[in-house]
């Protein structure tokens, strides 16, 4: 892999794991408020090795093998940081399909929940108009589910497996977040303990950091640049969490341009999963370009406000 292709692939997982990231950072900033000095630092110290070492170092790791069990943990741990074992390589690109299309099934559907059921600072009329039109979500979900899976069983019924294990795992990992909003407001009253509250922050970000991860395999198959690139847009969202994070949540629509990067990266996984190919630097010029022009519109909101 050349060095360019390096920097480009590392830049984006970088970029996009912070962006993905902001609505997590912004939860522990407002708990974070609530807590003594000594926990913040315990949390944050603490927080960033197992966000970085933990939950994005070994997420991977998992996520292979559960493609491919047939591999043991040591075949895929050795096989991230060497290119001598010709079989877990040809293993490991066997099951880059089942790897694209649970993930792209994920992701996708991310993406549809935001739109459709989430609060959100619109952009264009049709965001308006699809919000209004919440409760057809799970019909458009199910639908999505039933395509992917009656395509994918003429191809290979594994594949099929892999879409659906996708899709529990995008109701799983929702229903964590969904319980973190109603929660939050009782980590910000003083009913629960500090490490109480440090240890739910962990579960919480343990939930928030799969999207990233699994976003990550849009961008490369190499573990050790989607542990490089996660791991840093770990540690600047935790600087973020105290020092930048009233900063970013001005920018309104950066919210925005995460979850429609998310929405092409799965398609771009599920499509890839049915053979189509990319070059290295489609997906982090499509995350730069989509965050740049949302970027650009939260920028020019926000001159809007100071002229008024």
């Amino acid at each position: 892999m050349m060095i360019l292709e390096i920097l480009v692939v590392v830049l984006g997982l970088c970029v996009f794991e912070v962006i993905s990231s902001v609505d997590n950072a912004i939860i522990n900033a407002h708990v974070l408020k609530t807590m003594p000095e000594r926990f913040r630092k315990i949390f944050l110290f603490w927080g960033i090795i197992f966000a970085v070492f933990v939950v994005r170092g070994l997420l991977p790791f998992l996520i292979i093998w559960v493609t491919d069990p047939s591999l043991s943990i040591v075949q895929v741990f050795s096989s991230a940081f060497s290119s001598d074992n010709g079989m877990v390589k040809d293993s490991l690109d066997a099951s880059k399909p089942l790897l694209l299309l649970g993930g792209g099934s994920y992701l996708f559907l991310v993406f549809l929940a935001w739109l459709f059921l989430e609060e959100k600072k619109c952009v264009f009329r049709v965001e308006r108009f699809i919000t209004r039109q919440g409760v057809w979500f799970y019909a458009i979900a199910s639908i999505f589910t039933t395509a992917i899976v009656y395509f994918t069983l003429k191809i290979n019924p594994i594949l099929a497996l892999a879409a659906t294990i996708g899709v529990s795992a995008f109701f799983i990992t929702d229903g964590f977040k969904k319980n973190a909003e109603e929660k939050e407001k009782e980590l910000m009253s003083g009913h629960m303990s500090a490490w109480s509250k440090i240890l739910y922050l962990e579960v919480l970000d343990a939930s928030f950091s799969i999207d990233g991860v699994i976003g990550a395999f849009a961008f490369t198959m190499s573990i050790p640049l989607i542990i490089l690139g996660n791991g840093l847009g770990a540690i600047i969202v935790r600087e973020l969490t105290l020092k930048g994070i009233d900063t970013i949540s001005k920018y309104a629509y950066l919210k925005n341009g995460a979850m429609y990067s998310i929405g092409l990266l799965g398609m771009m996984m599920v499509l890839e999963s049915f053979g189509n190919e990319y070059p290295f630097w489609l997906v982090p010029l499509n995350t730069f370009i989509l965050l740049g022009f949302f970027m650009f519109l939260s920028v020019r909101e926000l001159k809007i406000k100071k002229a008024c």
